[in-house]
Order: C-alpha cells, then sequence, then structure tokens
C-alpha cells in the first residue's frame, strides 16, 4: 500500500494527494507521512511545505500537523511556525497538539506560537495554561517576554482563566516586564473590581524598586476610581511609602 500510494503522489502531484489524504480506504497517518515526504523530496524545506499542504487542505491541518510532529519532532519549532504562520486560527490546536505530543517544554511551544502569531497570543497562553497548569509562572513569564505589548491582556486573560492565581500572575508578570505595572492594574481593576486590593498591593510591592512606575500605578488605581483612603491602605501594604502616595494624592486634588 505504501508504494502504491507514493507511486500516487510522484505522479499525480497535490491534487491527487488530497485525494488520498480523505481516502477512507486507507491508514490516513500513513497517507500524511507519504504526503510530507513527497513534498520534503521537491526540494522543499520541510517549513515550506507543511505551509503548503495546510494551506491548500485546512481541513486536514491537525492531522498534517501531528503526522510532522512525530516524524520531526527536533524541528518541532519550524513546524509551528509554518502551521501557524499558514492557518493563524489554527494556533490553539497547534499548541494542543504540540503539548500533547510531549516534544518538548511547554514554554518552548508557548514562546514559538506567539513568536509565530502574537496576536493571537491570548489563545496561546489559555490553551498551555489548560494543559498544563503547574507550569502556569512559565507560561506566564515566556509569553509576557515574547509579547510585553501585551502583557496586559495576557495577564487579565489568564487571571480570568484562573482567578484564584491573582496575585501570582501579577507577580511573575511585573518581575518580567516591571514597566507595564500600571496597565496591568488598569485591565484588572476593570476586570476584577472586587480584587482591588490584592492588584494593587501586589502591583505595589513589585514596583518597590522603581519609584516611577509606583507612581504611575497609584495613578492607574486613582483612574479606576478607587478613594484616597483605599489607594493609601493598599500602597502603604504594598510598602509604598507615605510620602509617594500623598504625592499621587495632592497632585490630583
Amino acid at each position: 500500500m505504501k508504494k502504491l500510494l507514493s507511486t500516487l503522489l510522484i505522479t499525480s502531484g497535490l491534487s491527487c494527494s488530497a485525494l488520498a489524504l480523505e481516502s477512507a480506504n486507507v491508514n490516513n497517518d500513513e497517507v500524511t507521512a507519504d504526503f510530507i515526504e513527497y513534498q520534503l523530496a521537491q526540494n522543499m524545506s520541510l517549513g515550506k511545505a507543511i505551509k503548503s499542504i495546510i494551506s491548500h487542505y485546512p481541513q486536514q491541518s491537525r492531522q498534517i500537523v501531528q503526522t510532522a510532529l512525530e516524524m520531526y519532532p527536533d524541528k518541532y519549532r519550524e513546524i509551528i511556525h509554518s502551521a501557524i504562520s499558514a492557518q493563524p486560527t489554527l494556533t490553539e490546536d497547534v499548541v494542543e497538539i504540540a503539548l500533547a505530543a510531549g516534544i518538548t517544554s511547554c514554554e518552548n511551544i508557548v514562546e514559538t506560537a506567539i513568536k509565530a502569531e502574537p496576536s493571537y497570543v491570548d489563545f496561546v497562553v489559555n490553551v498551555a495554561a489548560q494543559s498544563e497548569p503547574e507550569e502556569l509562572d512559565q507560561i506566564v513569564r515566556v509569553a509576557v517576554v515574547a509579547a510585553p505589548d501585551s502583557a496586559d491582556e495576557i495577564v487579565r486573560s489568564v487571571t480570568q482563566a484562573h482567578p484564584n492565581k491573582i496575585v501570582q500572575i501579577i507577580t511573575t508578570a511585573m518581575q518580567e516586564v516591571p514597566f507595564v505595572g500600571e496597565y496591568i492594574v488598569d485591565a484588572l481593576l476593570a476586570t476584577f473590581p472586587g480584587e482591588a486590593e490584592a492588584v494593587v498591593t501586589t502591583a505595589v510591592r513589585e514596583s518597590n524598586e522603581q519609584p516611577a512606575q509606583l507612581i504611575k500605578i497609584l495613578e492607574a488605581a486613582q483612574a479606576a476610581g478607587l478613594s484616597d483612603d483605599e489607594i493609601t491602605r493598599y500602597a502603604l501594604e504594598g510598602g509604598a511609602t507615605e510620602a509617594q502616595v500623598n504625592k499621587v494624592l495632592v497632585k490630583n486634588e
């Protein structure tokens, strides 16, 4: 059967291969492997081959990615990047398949997927956090470093999925990209107003060595509608000085 399929692939090209892929009378995994090998035999790189196949036959995307990772696990970066570049809406599926394959660490998969399609960072971190909840810190860390401009959205998205770990998530994100503290506070206070104490206290604590950022965090809290008493209490609890708090409150009176 394999010899026959290879002959079909070589003599008939992409369109006949697609028919073989969709045939109910053969093993699809075997056909897909032959299909990939045929494309490589035409002097295509693996990445270009994956991108070409998925672009033409998106309905077979999951099977193609899974088979490619089984065949070439050491080239997972090229496979993940090419698959997502060809079909960005496939991002969640690619991450899920790669994690299930166990070919490399969760953080490597997250980093590769985000770099392939930064606009889908929310989907990447959510799938990864659901699949590997024990890797939450690493997922957040890698994600905010790979896409710092989306750090506030990453933190909000992950926190929505893991609300009981809000302090851990803020801490991890701000340790990697402390300059986004004000945006994280703004995003979380809008989504989790009942967690204002945890949000502000944690953000202040992580900004203690950066006075300018600390002030911006307090200003974000004030802009979100927290009272002067709340801001003062949360800020002092987080390690801010009375002078720093008064600088914000007096400035905005």
